[in-house]
């Protein structure tokens, strides 16, 4: 049952390497803390949300340093050597072990995942015992899963010029029609 004990929780960093063709650098990373009675599917989904994943209906894999591979299992895959992830629990991890978890096998988004050398109160750390794997810190920029930078890239277009906040409803002062004037007149804090 996950949340049992605080001393069997895990911080799990994991670092962004590359990614459609790019070497990412400086690596944008998260934490996560998770009970080691999670799955690997549950990390999997945790990893997809911390690093901003919308389209979930690409396949991943784990790829351990022993050489065991876990991920979605499937006849028509032609996977099986493949360890169901659903199964698989992070009781396997050890302090500072070292794995890889991968993201859409054709873009390959490839994540460097290292297991802290201590262990982790959720209480503590998070204010709460989750039910699933959660970020709890994290840095760098995280790339679009598909590189776009704005609604509407096609990946030749020239993006659309800034409005500024014209565009915006007047939900702020500066925002809307009124705002080039409130912009003008500079903004009082």
């Amino acid at each position: 049952m996950a949340g049992r004990s605080p001393r069997t929780w895990l911080s799990i960093r994991v670092e962004l390497v590359e990614g459609r063709g790019e070497r990412r650098w400086p690596r944008p990373g998260r934490l996560l803390a998770a009970d080691r009675n999670h799955t690997f599917a549950q990390l999997a989904l945790a990893v997809d949300d911390a690093f901003a994943r919308w389209d979930r209906s690409h396949l991943h894999e784990f790829q351990m340093s022993d050489g065991t591979r876990l991920g979605t299992t499937d006849p028509e895959l032609d996977n099986e050597h493949v360890v169901d992830d659903g199964k698989a629990r992070l009781l396997r991890l050890q302090p500072g072990e070292k794995f890889i978890y991968v993201f859409d096998l054709g873009d390959d988004w490839t994540h460097l995942c290292t297991v802290g050398n201590t262990a982790l109160d959720p209480i503590e750390t998070l204010g709460i015992v989750p039910a699933a794997p959660t970020p709890y810190f994290g840095w760098g920029e995280i790339p679009d899963q598909y590189g776009r930078a704005w609604d509407g890239d096609d990946g030749e277009s020239q993006p659309p010029p800034d409005p500024e906040f014209l565009d915006l409803p007047p939900l702020r002062p500066w925002w809307g029609p009124a705002s080039a004037e409130w912009l003008g007149k500079g903004r009082r804090d």
